[in-house]
């Protein structure tokens, strides 16, 4: 869970709030400076700041440092591609959780499609949050599901899932073939299987409850 800048306030010590806010501060400035006047060979400060963020807030902060990096620079595509394929494990889980914060349309969808090729269920887990849900095409979106299925990421971490998967034919082929090849093979088949399979189907959500009987008007006699 990202944490905003309050929250951090609030667990940061003394110098490590001093070095965010310089941080963030050479990031607003980024965002607002005139693109012209740099000859674009010198890596941005901000961007030396976000690999560094573990070293001065904390690894349990890092997350959210980035993040907020990310978007008071208002990282354009160029800034967050790089980011991602330059930097470890954590950096890249950090661009991950904040596509959706940045103003990039579909555009990153590489950096998503990339993760989704990984076995670190860290980088898969991030992959689906809501830039997938917002724009990963449905066939990409249903293999997205059962990349998560077949790592071990759990399926609430997809964003939008019972929106994406309602009514969902195909998924739910999908799912039903996962299955049977996973209990051909004697193997379990996961849990959140199940769960969205159940998504799949296209009956309303809220179905109308069933029309009482009108009780019948007392008669004189009774």
């Amino acid at each position: 869970m990202l944490k905003t800048r309050k929250e951090l306030d609030a667990e940061l010590d003394a110098p490590a709030r001093a070095w965010l806010d310089t941080a963030l501060t050479e990031a607003a400035h980024h965002a607002t400076a005139d693109e012209a006047a740099t000859d674009g060979t010198a890596t941005p400060a901000w961007e030396l700041r976000f690999a560094a963020a573990g070293r001065h807030c904390g690894q349990q902060h890092a997350d959210s440092v980035r993040s907020l990096l990310l978007v008071e620079a208002r990282a354009p595509l160029p800034s967050v591609t790089r980011l991602y394929e330059q930097g470890t494990a954590a950096e890249r889980r950090a661009v991950l959780l904040t596509l959706d914060r940045l103003d990039l349309g579909a555009t990153a969808l590489p950096l998503v499609e990339d993760a989704l090729r990984t076995n670190d269920t860290r980088l898969v887990a991030a992959a689906v949050g809501p830039y997938a849900a917002a724009h990963l095409p449905p066939h990409a979106w249903r293999h997205a599901v059962l990349k998560c299925l077949f790592t071990g990421v759990p399926v609430d971490a997809v964003a939008r899932l019972g929106e994406r998967a309602h009514g969902d034919a195909e998924l739910a082929r999908m799912l039903a073939d996962f299955a049977a090849e996973r209990t051909a093979a004697g193997r379990e088949v996961p849990p959140g299987l199940r769960t969205v399979l159940a998504l799949t189907d296209p009956a309303p959500e809220h179905a109308p409850a069933p029309e009482r009987a009108t009780p019948a008007a007392p008669t004189e006699e009774s």
